[in-house]
């Protein structure tokens, strides 16, 4: 391979693929298909800087050079031939590490998984690569995915990219940090309580949650399977969108005249604003105020539902967690951060019938959810309550990460109790994100939404 210098500096073309790297994945599929980028180089410009990046090894687990090499040459031959598979084909992305990649590790954080070789690709995966995406390689993530803030001793944790002594988010830590110092163009997360929104909301991204059940999870590395969902942690809501569309096996949603005039957006009040600190609550107002000045009607209240359903939080997510890994984790209890290892175990204080009780109240709280937001077209509340926690205090403070990891996670939570779809957007104020939510299997609608919210926002 070309050394970074000289990739970083100019291609084939003479071209300076330093500002390519930077674009969105659809302006860069688009220079693809006008001819100004060859994939080959573009993917080699990703490969070399994330070599050389200081951060690398905690933002990357591993790198699959020889694989997006090939990819990017197949790309550049349809390229090169007029029959390129989409508007994506040859635009290089990242893998959370518990998308199961043929012949390549996949870990999910863990030393409990350590040398874990699938055999073939994750659904998913199979149908980017079917798409034209070029897969560079896999990122770090939360011990098992079982925590919103991105802290990982086991293996990395990735920082901050607004604050290098704090964490990323997560579980899809890794991801957000390969977008947001520019070591892919876009990433594929998981979503099971916020893992997407949380290391998107904190990194200045997109992250969109997609319906639970609408995109395969075969060939994912599970945490609880009823709530886990997956999505893309991108620059644009373009991007998302197009990405969506690869993941679903669908068409792309129209975005094209994306407004929010005459919109109905109701604030949601109760919970989410308790003990939420001073940026993220300014961050949410102004971007509340451009909604507004959009041409967006703004309505303010309670919904017993929700706050109901977070008391279930606990019982639901907890105990399929642990049902899922016990037997794996209590085989080898010490290869565990002791703060995931105490979270997981916590799911064996309810019986079973306290699981089934749980998901018979939640169905009854979903109809009323969806019942009292009907007239609306989102509902809209600050991504997470708080700023990215430091990395160091974390480590020592045991209280400090478990009240820290439980406020990161109470609002997006609110999207997985009820089952719906969620997209945050960056606000413009760093590590504080926006997110709208529509009910469920509506993500063509909300990424409309989003687009209009996104041009408001800027």
């Amino acid at each position: 391979m070309r050394s970074c210098a000289a990739t970083l500096r100019r291609n084939r073309k003479g071209q300076a693929m330093v500002e390519y790297t930077e674009m969105s994945m659809c302006d860069l599929g688009r220079a693809i298909g006008a001819g100004d980028v060859d994939p080959r180089d573009l993917a080699a410009a990703f490969l070399d800087m994330a070599k050389a990046h200081p951060l690398s090894d905690r933002i990357y687990a591993r790198l699959m050079e020889d694989r997006a090499m090939a990819e990017a040459e197949a790309s550049w031959a349809r390229a090169r031939d007029g029959v390129r598979r989409g508007l994506l084909d040859g635009v290089p992305v990242s893998w959370k590490d518990l998308f199961d990649t043929a012949g390549v590790a996949t870990e999910a954080g863990s030393a409990l998984l350590k040398d874990r070789v699938p055999t073939k690709d994750a659904e998913v995966l199979r149908r980017a690569t079917n798409a034209g995406l070029v897969a560079l390689g896999k990122t770090h993530m939360s011990e098992l995915a079982f925590s919103g803030l991105g802290l990982n001793p086991v293996t990395a944790t990735t920082p901050c990219v607004n604050d290098l002594d704090a964490v990323s988010g997560g579980s899809s830590s890794g991801a957000a940090g390969s977008v947001a110092f520019g070591l892919a163009s876009g990433a594929i997360g998981s979503d099971t309580g916020g893992s997407v929104r949380i290391p998107a909301a904190w990194n200045d991204l997109v992250g969109l949650k997609t319906t639970s059940g609408r995109i395969p999870l075969d060939g994912v590395v599970p945490l609880a399977a009823a709530f886990d969902t997956i999505g893309p942690l991108v620059k644009t809501v373009e991007d998302a969108a197009e990405v969506f569309a690869i993941l679903d096996s669908s068409p792309a949603p129209d975005l094209k005249g994306a407004t929010l005039k005459g919109k109905r957006l109701l604030v949601l009040e109760n919970v989410v604003f308790d003990d939420i600190r001073d940026a993220p609550l300014d961050a949410f107002e102004a971007s509340v105020q451009k909604f507004r000045e959009a041409g967006a009607e703004i309505i303010r209240a309670e919904l017993p539902a929700v706050t109901d359903a977070m008391e279930l939080a606990g019982i639901l997510f907890t105990t399929e967690a642990y049902a899922e890994w016990r037997e794996v984790i209590e085989a080898a209890p010490d290869l565990m951060f002791p703060r995931i290892l105490e979270r997981f175990r916590s799911g064996g204080a309810f019986s079973g019938v306290d699981y089934v009780a749980g998901w018979k109240k939640l169905a009854s709280l979903r109809a009323d959810y969806l019942k009292a937001t009907v007239g609306f077209d989102a509902v809209i509340l600050p991504t997470a309550p708080n700023l990215p926690p430091k990395a160091d205090r974390l480590m020592t403070d045991a209280e400090y990460y478990v009240t820290e990891n439980l406020l990161t996670l109470r609002n997006t939570r609110v999207g997985n109790l009820m089952g719906l779809a969620a997209l945050t957007l960056p606000t413009g104020i760093p590590s504080c994100g926006v997110t709208l939510q529509t009910p469920p299997m509506s993500e063509a609608r909300l990424l409309r939404l989003g687009k209009a919210a996104e041009a408001a926002l800027a």
